[in-house]
């Protein structure tokens, strides 16, 4: 969900903000804990001695609706530009160093996945574990990472973006929109899916955006917003090629998030909206201390619940022949308490030692360059993105993909002060 994003301090612009915004802080993690709850609940599992299948209890007829508020990462970007916007205002060396220090904390917490995940599948393999699940889960293990790579797209681009903000506002916005809508026409009239990728940019920008006006307090009518961003969604999903869910789901034709379509858009608009509506609710629910203890493990927990999913998968389904029951049938609300107090049990250590990777070392960094800044951005996005393509299964690839995460660390690396 940073989910993986900079905790807001006040902006030197703009309407004044708090140093904490608790809003933003709640959207973070409200958004993390679901995504978590989200993947440990939704997988149907079974093994056959042989293969692994996964499905998911999403595809059950009609339960799609819930993917239009469980789908949070509309929130998670949302939030992101907020904080974005809020952390840059108050930046005392601008772009490059900025964005340097934001690639150094989105990519510290991968070196301990990276150390553990490279050479686990090749020792499970040597054990004599089986090969089809174990790929199953290095591979899944890495797909998470789309967001951080695109995550990372937003975070380079924010000192222009703002600056774009500065002179023209909700054009922006509009324009980004307009970016997405004329994506969705090139790609369904020319039958050409890969087209459908630009909108991982105009989508998710658009989006990340709107957290930029709600750091100046200028996001306004927001139940209008909503009423008209879940509206459109409705048409789209009616009369347009637009499936029901906001999620990928097994055997569908296409994915309004893989890559995102107008119809994801349109929900983000209207999520943003609902979120901006019940802010004075929101802001006034007793989670200090819960926002406290979760905020400096977001990250951890982000990255590593799936591999705790893989770890209880292994011993309960591949190891004892236990398929998961039918969602929502007795036998799955039955065994879903001790399904999910496993994983916790697991995760909990998980978060005590890889949390601390949470923040990069203070070191004596120097100033940093565009060039240094882009360089880092490019081998750390590059490398995250070869990572969600092939996951941590045994091969070249996520070798020389984590190389690149480490060469784009080393970038934002100490250097002699200017």
């Amino acid at each position: 969900m940073t989910v993986l994003l900079e905790r807001p301090a006040p902006a030197r612009t703009g309407s004044p903000r708090r140093a904490r915004d608790p809003f933003i802080d709640i959207l973070r993690v409200f958004g993390m804990a679901l995504v978590v709850l989200q993947h440990w609940t939704i997988p149907v599992l079974d093994y056959d001695g042989a293969r692994l299948t996964t499905g998911n209890a999403l595809a059950m007829p009609g339960v799609w609706a819930v993917t239009w508020i469980s789908q949070v990462m509309p929130l998670v970007f949302f939030a992101g530009g907020a904080a974005n916007a809020i952390s840059f205002g108050r930046a005392a060396h601008g772009g490059p160093q900025w964005v340097v220090t934001r690639v150094r904390r989105l990519a510290w917490p991968l070196l301990p996945l990276a150390a553990v995940w490279l050479p686990l599948p090749h020792v499970l393999l040597t054990l004599g574990v089986p090969a089809q699940p174990l790929e199953v889960g290095a591979r899944l293990t890495g797909q998470l990472l789309w967001f951080l790579a695109v995550y990372l797209i937003a975070v380079t681009a924010t000192p222009y973006l703002l600056r774009l903000h500065a002179a023209h506002g909700w054009r922006v916005v509009a324009a980004l929109s307009a970016g997405a809508v004329l994506t969705d026409v090139a790609r369904f009239t020319s039958g050409v899916d890969a087209l459908g990728y630009a909108n991982i940019v105009f989508v998710w920008l658009a989006v990340h955006q709107l957290g930029f006006l709600y750091a100046e307090g200028r996001l306004r009518l927001p139940a209008l917003m909503s009423a008209g961003g879940f509206g459109a969604a409705a048409l789209l999903v009616a009369y347009g090629p637009y499936p029901g869910s906001m999620i990928g789901l097994p055997g569908a034709e296409m994915s309004n998030m893989a890559p995102p379509t107008l119809a994801m858009l349109a929900v983000s608009f209207g999520q943003v909206g609902l979120a901006a509506l019940l802010r004075p609710w929101i802001v006034r629910l007793p989670l200090k201390r819960v926002l406290a203890w979760a905020g400096p493990r977001i990250m951890t927990a982000y990255l590593w619940h799936m591999p705790a999913l893989f770890a209880v998968t292994g011993v309960v389904v591949v190891g004892m022949r236990v398929e998961t029951p039918a969602p929502g049938s007795a036998f799955w609300l039955a065994g879903w308490p001790l399904w999910f107090g496993a994983l916790c049990l697991l995760l909990w250590p998980l978060l005590r030692w890889f949390s601390r990777f949470e923040e990069p070392p203070a070191l004596p960094y120097g100033r940093a360059t565009w060039a240094t800044a882009l360089g880092a951005a490019a081998l750390t996005g590059g490398g995250l993105l070869a990572l969600t393509v092939s996951g941590f299964a045994p091969g070249g690839v996520p070798f020389l993909a984590v190389i690149a995460v480490l060469g784009g660390l080393l970038l934002t690396g100490p250097r002699a002060r200017m």
